[in-house]
């Protein structure tokens, strides 16, 4: 029997509650090819439990599963190794049937993850304050350039070339509705980086300039002087970090004058899960903290003088405020934040840097290998764990051919920038600590076949 919670009548009353005329007018935001006019012919209208097990079973082997094959995918995913406490301890009952902490005296040991959890998370960024965890990068990318409207009461946000182009994808479907104006462009195959034609851009109309540290190609630059003619005209600087692990090698973007520095928390503890769920992160400095979107958890004292913690500044929360609220946001990532804390901590400050330093170092040897094949011209001057690479052809291709070998080679400009044809020839190449000089070997042997 079909579930009908609501009458015709009950629609009906909603419908004309939100003036619409019909359930359709919902969805007329949503492009009309996305959108379903007729049933799916492939789909039947019904089976058996196990005949659609066993379906479902022959799809998921048609997967190239990361760990089986030379794997050098990242531009904002990275394949790191996730050690086994971890998946251990998040899936311990009291962890995976937590909710929302409202009632702090029976919610002590979620806030204290939530809070172990702010205090990496800003001690990584540097910064002051950080939040409980938020989406994921995009959306925090997103939230970033809000909140420096309201701070700024400006609506020009000097976007980075080299801010991934996921990121400002949502950034423009948001600012539809709130009148922000995102400069943007793509990116240009250049070693470095464009942050002095950012900084000579900044005006007093500007509310923001957001740049990605490293950027979507890999290549890094010192933020101080960006950070400088940002605040000389009263605007904010944010910095997306979406590789946290980078962060045990360079600079934190708050020592740099970052006001506000957000990013996904996937590397660490989360793993790729195709594509998600992911892991945002925020934070700011303290002078700005009312203005931060999302959960904060505080520590405090009880009655008695014990340590205790709690939800504090929810009034900023829509569940409260509603429309008046700093954000439509009102919960957080909490199992995929406990997963980045507990992976955080079995590392330390100490096992984060080692991380590091053995990332860098294998995308220095994978960088050096791909530089002495013909065809192939390293973009970069400076890298983390990825680099970009130039062929004499469509990067596209020569990326399908090597998966329909087994070595997932990297992610193609042309696919994150259709429609840029001066784009079209880049690869960028993610390297890990799970890359060993056998994959790094393949990659090469493979790409000088192709390339021949």
């Amino acid at each position: 029997m079909r579930y009908l919670p609501l009458t015709d009548a009950d629609r009906r009353a909603m419908l004309d509650v939100v003036g619409a005329a019909s359930i359709d007018d919902l969805f007329v935001d949503v492009p009309a090819q996305a959108r379903l006019d007729a049933k799916i012919a492939e789909l039947p209208d019904h089976a058996s439990e196990w005949a659609v097990e066993r379906h479902m079973a022959g799809l998921a082997r048609q997967n190239l599963v990361a760990g089986d094959v030379p794997f050098f995918l990242g531009a904002g995913a990275y394949r790191h190794h996730v050690p086994a406490s971890v998946d251990h301890l998040i899936q311990r009952g009291e962890f995976l049937t937590a909710y929302t902490p409202y009632q702090p005296e029976i919610a002590q040991g979620t806030l204290q993850v939530l809070f172990e959890f702010q205090s990496q998370v800003a001690r990584l960024f540097g910064c002051d304050v950080a939040n409980a965890s938020m989406y994921d990068g995009s959306t925090a990318c997103w939230e970033a350039i809000g909140m420096a409207r309201r701070i700024t009461k400006r609506k020009k946000a000097l976007i980075a070339e080299g801010l991934h182009p996921h990121y400002v994808s949502v950034a423009k479907t948001m600012a539809r509705f709130t009148g922000d104006e995102l400069v943007t462009c793509a990116p240009e195959l250049t070693p470095d980086g464009d942050v002095d034609a950012l900084t000579a851009a900044v005006d007093k109309d500007t509310s923001c300039v957001v740049v990605q540290y490293p950027d979507i190609l890999g290549r890094i630059s010192d933020l101080s002087a960006l950070s400088a003619a940002a605040h000389e005209v009263g605007a904010l600087l944010v910095v997306v970090v979406t590789e946290p692990v980078a962060l045990g090698a360079i600079r934190a973007p708050g020592d740099m004058g970052a006001d506000i520095v957000v990013g996904e928390g996937q590397s660490l503890g989360v793993g790729l899960q195709f594509g998600g769920p992911y892991l945002g992160l925020f934070a700011t400095q303290q002078k700005y903290v009312r203005q931060m979107p999302g959960r904060l958890c505080g520590e405090t004292v009880d009655a008695s003088g014990k340590r205790g913690f709690v939800l504090t500044l929810s009034t900023r929360e829509q569940h409260i405020r509603r429309e008046k609220a700093t954000s439509n946001i009102c919960t957080n990532s909490g199992l995929c934040a406990l997963a980045f804390s507990i992976h955080m901590t079995l590392l330390g400050e100490r096992g984060l840097r080692e991380l590091a330093m053995l990332n860098h170092a294998r995308a220095v040897e994978a960088a050096e290998v791909l530089a002495a094949v013909p065809g192939i011209r390293v973009l970069n001057n400076s890298f983390f764990n990825e680099f970009t690479i130039i062929f004499d052809t469509d990067a596209r291709d020569v990326a399908r051919t090597l998966a329909d070998q087994s070595v997932l080679a990297g992610v193609s400009l042309g696919r994150l920038y259709p429609g840029e044809e001066a784009l079209a020839n880049g690869l960028i190449v993610a390297v890990t600590e799970t890359t060993t000089s056998e994959d790094i070997a393949a990659l090469a042997a493979a790409l000088k076949e192709v390339l021949a």
